[in-house]
């Protein structure tokens, strides 16, 4: 796969790590104030869209917008599942699975030519 076509998978993975954090990790800190945590994600998600905007500007030259939305969605699942399992100790159930994977179809749907 040429390089054109995986940068734009790699920041998208990139971002998607830092907007995981940003929006989920506080969850483990329910002690801490709320503005802190607001204020906390605010500041991880300027990393986010640092990666997301060249992302999407350099990934518009060779997928169309609703591709790059669709590889959004699924990356953003996997990075959810992992940090969920990982960070928050929450795995995912079965049916939390099933759910992520008819999304992961709605989106492949989208790569059809």
């Amino acid at each position: 796969m040429p390089l054109e076509r995986i940068l734009p998978i790699a920041l998208l993975l990139g971002s998607n790590v830092f907007m995981t954090f940003a929006w989920y990790g506080h969850l483990k800190y329910k002690s801490a104030p709320l503005m802190m945590a607001i204020l906390a994600s605010w500041g991880i998600a300027f990393f986010e869209y640092c990666l997301m905007v060249p992302a999407n500007r350099m990934g518009s030259a060779v997928y169309s917008a609703p591709q790059l939305k669709g590889l959004q969605e699924v990356i953003t699942l996997l990075v959810f599942a992992a940090f969920s399992a990982w960070y928050l100790d929450q795995p995912l159930k079965w049916n939390h699975w099933a759910g992520f994977a008819l999304i992961a179809v709605a989106a492949w749907l989208i790569f059809l030519e």
